[in-house]
């Protein structure tokens, strides 16, 4: 019985790659967090959302949509929302089609932002992700991540909703 326990839990080198894996890529992303923020005064939250509305047709989606494009609890959106229109990032509507509802608009002053954070946003990828790998290895970091979003049903999904979509 230990045996079979033992081989359905991961082995000590198994263990020490997955703490590698998670522990590096947390550090990327606050890296990459700290980075926007001082530079841009946005949030890794308000680069999703204004990131998601500059790709939607019109720079328009509806609250509900807009979720979860970016993976997020309804809830959590609507307060986030809440802070980012106060600073005229977004706007709220109430949905076009007259159905109960609420569609988030990307404000000029939303648009701008986000253009201003791009650039250097995207410099920083390349300096701390891409400029440290070899071309093999990132073509090897594409196919551990396909199977990974196979293995988790996310073959689908176009975009992941995190700072590595630009």
């Amino acid at each position: 019985m230990t045996e079979e326990r033992r081989r359905s839990t991961p082995t000590p080198e198994q263990l020490r790659i997955w703490r590698g894996f998670i522990e590096t890529g947390e550090t990327l992303r606050a890296r990459l967090a700290a980075q926007l923020q001082s530079e841009s005064s946005l949030s890794t939250g308000d680069y999703q959302v204004l990131l998601a509305l500059s790709e939607a047709e019109g720079h328009t989606a509806r609250s509900s949509e807009l979720a979860a494009l970016i993976g997020w609890e309804r809830s959590r959106l609507s307060h986030h929302l809440g802070r980012m229109e106060k600073r005229g990032l977004v706007r709220r509507v109430p949905c076009a089609d007259g159905v109960h509802g609420v569609d988030v608009v990307l404000a000029d002053a939303g648009a701008e932002a986000f253009r201003a954070a791009n650039i250097p946003h995207l410099r920083a990828i390349r300096e701390l992700f891409v400029d440290a790998l070899s071309p093999e290895q990132l073509a090897n970091v594409d196919d551990i991540t396909a199977a990974l979003r196979t293995h988790l049903g996310l073959e689908g999904d176009d975009h992941p909703a995190d700072l590595s979509r630009g």
